[in-house]
Formats: structure tokens, sequence, C-alpha cells
């Protein structure tokens, strides 16, 4: 049985942004084999600048890209990763790529040339990591999710942007010494934001509902009072239902269109999606309140 658990941290003066924080985490005891199958994302388990200041919906996601089931533990490794969501390719020339890594001290040399040469025999680098890496990452086996360029400290992106994949790498940052390796890359995914107006507009093509997915990721309470046609509603208190099959309800490949009340929901849910490998993401500014407000006045606000 999944566990649900939160954690709320109050604004904070001295940072870059006063964010209210609220991580949800959803987890099941580790076994040796649940941990190599535990994959959540490390992005989204970050201090994203896409979280909305003092916002009772700011809600981390887990990825379940590489996992059947919710499992593993939400720590995070954000000392040498910052996540930096923003609608848009990024700066990181249209890839991503997945790694996982370990973490040894900096004057643990002779630790480094070891752990390097077991992994040349053939040890698994996640196995390594859960035994020795010094990174908070060690309990979901050194995994740190998909990554861009511009979200990494410069000599870990060097190295992790130029090694081949599956082959196991070091480099040093000031952390320490780490080994890397890069399980898989892919074209990095889109979002942008879509006014009401103009997506009212593609409403109105008949072909738009067969080719396009909504999402609507308000609560049932909420749908009955207002809601758009296509939409297919997964409220966003029932993530942990509807999250695991994301990718066989939908197609990744699809353009996506997510919706919730004012656009904060639905923003974070589409930034999870672009973690999930949804190519297209789009997020309906200002929610369907704007839409009634500014498109259709006969749908109700509330």
């Amino acid at each position: 049985m999944l566990r649900v658990s939160s954690l709320h941290i109050p604004p904070t003066t001295g940072s870059p942004a006063h964010f209210a924080l609220s991580f949800w985490k959803i987890t099941s005891p580790l076994t040796p084999t649940s941990r190599k199958l535990s994959a959540f994302t490390r992005l989204a388990l970050l201090h994203s600048r896409t979280l909305l200041p003092n916002s009772r919906y700011n809600i981390q996601f887990p990825s379940f890209k590489r996992v059947s089931t919710m499992l593993g533990q939400g720590h995070t490794c954000s000392k040498f990763i910052t996540a930096s969501y923003s609608a848009g390719s990024g700066p990181g020339g249209g890839r991503e790529i997945l790694v996982q890594h370990l973490l040894v001290k900096e004057d643990d040399q002779k630790l480094l040339l070891e752990l390097l040469k077991r992994t040349a025999e053939g040890e698994d680098l996640s196995d390594l990591a859960v035994q020795y890496s010094l990174c908070p990452s060690k309990e979901e086996g050194g995994m740190l999710g998909w990554v861009r360029k511009g979200q990494m400290v410069p000599e870990f992106e060097e190295a992790a942007f130029g090694a081949p994949l599956n082959k196991v790498v070091k480099c040093k940052t000031k952390f320490g010494w780490h080994l890397l390796q890069v399980l898989s890359e892919r074209e990095e995914s889109v979002l942008e934001h879509i006014q009401p107006n103009e997506f009212h507009v593609k409403l109105q093509d008949p072909s738009f509902l067969e080719e396009a997915q909504l999402i609507d990721v308000r609560e049932p309470e909420e749908v009955a009072q207002a809601s758009l046609p296509g939409f297919q509603v997964l409220p966003l208190r029932q993530f942990g239902s509807w999250g695991p099959e994301i990718t066989t309800k939908f197609d990744p490949q699809k353009d996506t269109y997510v919706l919730c009340h004012h656009g904060m929901r639905s923003l974070q849910v589409a930034k999870w999606l672009q973690t999930q490998g949804f190519r297209k993401v789009f997020n309906i500014a200002g929610g369907i309140n704007e839409y009634a407000v500014k498109v259709d006045p006969s749908i109700p606000t509330y």
C-alpha cells in the first residue's frame, strides 16, 4: 500500500524568492529490488523556481517514468543541481539526459578508483551509490532524473553532457568526486502558455478534439460548477491514483493542454508532464476563470 505524506515550508527571507513550499511524497517500503526500480525524478523534488508564492497548491511531483509503482523515498541532491523549469526551450540545445551518480569525498581517491574499477568489472553504479555515496540521492540508487544544461554546476554538466551513453565517467566539483552515468537522452520537451482566446479558437476546430489531449486537474466539485468540453478530469488530490498510469492513458507525443481554476495547479502539472516525456504541453493561462471572463461569459465563475 502506498503512503502519502506532506511537508510545508513557510516563506523565508534571504532567498532569491520568498516561497511557501509544499512537498507531497508517496512512498512504499524499499527492498533491494524496489530500490533499483525506484526513479523519483530528482528535478521534480527540487526547489523549482516555478513554484508559485504562497499557493496552497504548490505540490512537487515525483516521477513515474521508470517505475511500475510508486517506490522509494523523496530525498534530493540539490547541492549541485538547481531545477529551472521555464516555458519553451531552455539553453540546453534541445537535449535532456537521464543521469545517475555517486559522490565521494575529495580526498578519498582510493575509494574513487576502487569504485571506478568495480563499475568497469560490471557492477551497477546504482548499487554502489546505495552503499557508498555521500549524496542523499543514494536512497534511489543515485538517480538524479532528467536534466538539461543550465541546471548543474559547470564541472558536472560538462562531464555529463560529454559522456557516452551508459559509460561511467568521473568528474570533480567543489562537493567532491563524482562517478556519473548517462542512462538515456531525449529531445527537450516544450511547455507553452496559451491564452484563453487562442484556446477558444482551437476548440472551434472539430479536428482539434481528436488530435489534442485535454486534462482538467480541478476537483470534481469545481468541474460541476464550470467546465469546458473535451477535458478528461484528473483531480490533483487524486494524483496518487492516476499519476503512475499517465503515459498509458495519454500519448506523450500528442499536444497536451492542461486546465485548472486560475492556471496555477495546471502549470505545476504541465511541468510534471514534461518530466514524464510529454513532448509539447500547453498550460491554459488564467484557467477556466479567465476563459469565462474573457471568452465565454455564460460559463459560471466561482
